[in-house]
């Protein structure tokens, strides 16, 4: 390897440049006349664009010498590989994060040899910050990052020291380790935050011209002394959520409700290596953190820490079974992350928000559900329930007063919506609330948005770093670093006027990013620029009155944000559910089996996790409204077809049956003709339906001339405001043998009312001849009831009570064709011997629905 180029020279936006001593280059390196024609860098441009397309290596993953796979590889994020730079440099560790007074910085990297050619007399070196200068704001910040070829600005190599590099064909990587005297740095400016650059320089095999062939940049926070400014306050929000897994169906053992879970992805999740795991284990090392969690997370893993069954695909709409479900296997792992969850927030400083129940998305509803009849009502449960949850399941005070809308968008609607629900701070993304242009540095997070709300606004670009996953250690690395340069400028804006800053990853923190998080949160608080507080200290900081308030109106809001809301179909589908719920409480004897995992299963239906889960989220729902159809159905009244009724009077037998695991009650059958003239059917009494039993009543009916009735047979809820109940079951009642003497009596009242008018008449006509003296005569005749009804209102217990299994007496007339002996759901025949003491049939199914 010869010896280290040395700089000289410009560039010509006057920094200074890299000039090859050698060849007497110019300032980027080329020398005189090497500068590419017009298609060269075209050329250059479509052979990098091609690159782009290709397969990636692994850092690390070939060596120096090993065999390259085909098609090279993709460069990293920020870099632009050409012809000219075909070189991929990576940052993977920087140790120390924070440069101090006589200290040592060791980098270390990846090189990827991402072009055509052979990459020869290599090496990797440090380049010493431009003219020693710190980067003094935000804006330069910006800047650097998105640079990507070698400039000027970059600053010179040092000599000292270098790297050598292996010969590197194309797409073979080989790793490199730096460690540079913070003194060889020249930091001439002093406390701040300075590029830190490592670039390659060396030829390739179609240019044997040394020059610089990539470069990778990160930042280095320098803190030779004990600074005199303010630390910033840093609050640090730390999500615990996960798209809900329960389901609506339980099952009973020995009069105990086993849970029943939709998928058993939370055993992994729970275990060490897990996500949720991990966050514990990171977030119990970070100082005055503030937990947010989703209740229904800690409902699911209490359940899950005894036994509990999961269900098998496609039985969604099921009643959960011992068939179509297996035995879940998170138990242990869900008891001992409770365990370590309850210590973890345990700590001093630390709090807790509490989310309302399973984390209903509250910026789809405020868009496309706000007027619905009965969403303030649930939403507002769902707080009750999530504060209660919490604390129960943690053993700690919790805030449940904190509104997280969707990836912290706001707008008016979704602040309207907020404040319904009793929300008086809002976490808010940055980019909802920008700073105006005037504003030269950034103010504290807390800003007044109106109606007694106020708003804590994380900083757009800090919680950008960690919104996605951060899964290799460039990624980690890069985002400490801009962290550290970040949170340090914000510091020093105004030393003496100490900040507030929020820092907002998403919900679906991963564990990478979540380790990332913590190392830099807790290396800006040993560089002693930031103070970790909870969410309530920082909330209850001055606003700054220059700070930007004006909550945008909802046509503002985030296109791509929208795209991903659950549509108004669905919410609608989801709030009507709790109306079918409360029909289906009113006639179940034992209500606290259903409605519990029903109501909670309604607000998850409704989560935000759904988001990012769209087909999972639209099957859970389904699954959830098709379960409460199938116990609805499960007391019913049997198809029927037709009925004979022979004579005058006689009674018509019409079955109920209940396939539920409970009685139910509270229940009436009204049985509604469509000539009431020509059939009338005395009402029914209320009902008690056994479980897993059928019952027939007994209507007392009246016909007046033969023919086919219609007949509708409709379950009423009873009581105050009462309620259809399941579907309506529609048959005919042939009525036959209507005898002669009641056509008599219609014809002979015709006859009275002929003899009364002509005898009317005479009288008239007498009187017009002078005879008054005839009395007026008889009254008229009027109408009245016949007398040949049964005395007894109808219903359900026509006749005393019997020992159980004594014979039923006949009953007058006929019986419907599917009575006593017509067949029932579940394949039990309805006979006498199976009777009630009431008259009611008590035959037993084996089929079971629901609860």
């Amino acid at each position: 390897m010869g010896e280290p180029a040395r700089h000289s020279g410009l560039e010509a936006d006057g920094h200074p440049g890299r000039a090859c001593e050698r060849t007497g280059g110019a300032a980027d390196g080329r020398g005189p006349g090497r500068r590419p024609a017009r298609a060269v860098r075209r050329l250059a441009a479509v052979l990098g664009a091609a690159l782009a397309l290709l397969p990636a290596v692994p850092a690390g993953a070939t060596g120096a010498t090993g065999a390259s796979p085909a098609g090279g590889v993709r460069p990293a994020a920020g870099t632009a590989v050409s012809a000219e730079y075909p070189v991929v440099m990576t940052i993977d560790g920087v140790n120390k994060p924070v440069a101090v007074q006589n200290g040592t910085v060791t980098i270390t990297g990846q090189v990827t040899n991402a072009g055509q050619s052979v990459l020869k007399s290599a090496h990797a070196a440090v380049r010493k910050p431009w003219q020693g200068r710190p980067l003094t704001t935000r804006s330069d910040l910006t800047v650097t990052a998105g640079r990507t070829n070698p400039v000027g600005a970059d600053g010179v190599d040092l000599d000292s020291p270098q790297y050598a590099l292996n010969e590197l064909g194309p797409g073979q990587s080989q790793p490199f380790t730096l460690s540079v005297a913070v003194a060889d740095l020249q930091l001439s400016g002093g406390e701040g935050v300075y590029e830190l650059a490592v670039d390659v320089w060396g030829s390739t095999g179609d240019n044997q011209h040394d020059r610089p062939l990539g470069i990778a940049r990160t930042f280095l926070p320098y803190t030779p002394s004990t600074a005199e400014a303010q630390p910033s306050k840093l609050t640090t929000v730390w999500p615990l959520v996960h798209a809900p897994v329960l389901a609506a169906q339980t099952m009973s053992d020995n009069d105990q409700s086993i849970p029943v879970l939709r998928d058993d992805s939370l055993a992994a999740e729970f275990a060490p290596g897990g996500r949720l795991y991990e966050l514990v284990e990171t977030g119990a090392t970070l100082p005055n953190l503030t937990w947010v969690v989703d209740p229904d997370l800690l409902d699911t893993a209490f359940a899950m820490t005894k036994q509990y069954r999961v269900q098998k695909p496609d039985t969604e709409k099921k009643a959960a079974k011992e068939d179509n479900t297996v035995a879940g296997s998170g138990s242990a792992a869900a008891t001992a992350w409770l365990e370590k969850l309850r210590a973890a927030v345990a700590k001093a400083g630390s709090q807790v928000v509490s989310l309302p129940y399973a984390d209903p998305d509250l910026a789809s509803i405020a868009h496309n559900a706000a007027e619905l009849p009965g969403v303030d009502a649930a939403l507002g449960k769902a707080a009750t329930a999530g504060r209660l949850t919490v604390e129960g399941r943690l053993a700690v005070d919790t805030r449940s007063d904190v509104a997280w809308p969707y990836q912290g968008y706001l707008d008016q609607q979704i602040a309207g919506m907020a404040q319904r629900t009793g929300s008086s701070l809002v976490l808010v993304n940055g980019a909802s609330l920008p700073e105006p242009d005037a504003l030269k540095y950034t103010p504290t997070a807390v800003r007044p948005i109106g109606s007694g709300q106020n708003a804590v606004v994380a900083d757009e670009t800090v919680s950008a770093l960690f919104d996605r996953d951060l899964n290799t250690p460039q990624e980690q690395t890069l985002a400490v670093q801009r962290f550290l340069a970040e949170t340090f400028v914000i510091s020093r804006q105004e030393p003496q006027n100490p900040r507030g800053l929020l820092v907002m990853p998403p919900r679906d923190l991963t564990a990478g990013t979540a380790k990332a998080l913590a190392t830099a949160v807790l290396a800006a608080q040993a560089g002693r620029w930031v103070d970790p507080v909870k969410l309530d200290t920082l909330a209850q900081a001055a606003a700054d009155p220059k700070a930007n308030t004006a909550v945008p109106a909802a046509t503002d809001y985030p296109s791509q944000a929208r795209a991903s809301e659950l549509p108004s179909s669905a919410l609608t589908d989801t709030i009507r559910i709790q109306s079918d719920l409360d029909t289906l409480m009113r006639v179940l004897t034992l209500p606290q089996r259903v409605r519990g995992p029903f109501s909670a299963a309604m607000v998850r239906s409704m989560s935000t996790e759904w988001r990012a889960q769209a087909p999972e989220g639209s099957v859970y729902r389904d699954g959830v409204a098709g379960y409460l159809s199938e116990l609805t159905r499960a007391v019913y009244v049997p198809k029927k077809n037709v009925i004979t009724f022979a004579g005058d009077t006689g009674v018509l037998q019409v079955s109920v049956r209940n396939d539920l695991t409970q009685p139910v009650t509270n229940l009436k059958l009204v049985l509604l003709p469509s000539q009431a003239n020509r059939l009338k059917i005395r009402p029914a009494e209320e009902l008690v339906l056994p479980a897993s039993q059928s019952v027939t009543l007994r209507f007392p009916a009246e016909a007046q001339n033969n023919g086919p009735v219609s007949v509708t047979a409709q379950l009423w809820t009873t009581g105050p405001n009462p309620q259809k109940y399941g579907k309506e079951q529609v048959f005919t009642v042939e009525v036959t043998s209507v005898t002669n003497g009641v056509l008599y009596v219609f014809g002979g009242g015709l006859v009275l009312l002929l003899l009364a008018a002509l005898r009317f008449f005479r009288q008239r006509k007498r009187r017009a001849e002078g005879d008054g003296d005839e009395p007026y005569g008889d009254a008229p005749l009027g109408d009245h009831p016949l007398d040949d009804a049964p005395a007894a209102a109808g219903g359900a217990a026509e006749r005393p009570a019997r020992p159980e299994g004594a014979a039923d007496r006949a009953e007058p007339a006929a019986a419907d064709g599917d009575g006593p002996q017509g067949p029932e759901r579940g394949g039990a025949a309805q006979t006498p011997r199976g009777s009630t003491a009431d008259g009611r049939d008590r035959t037993t199914s084996d089929e079971k629905v629901g609860p």
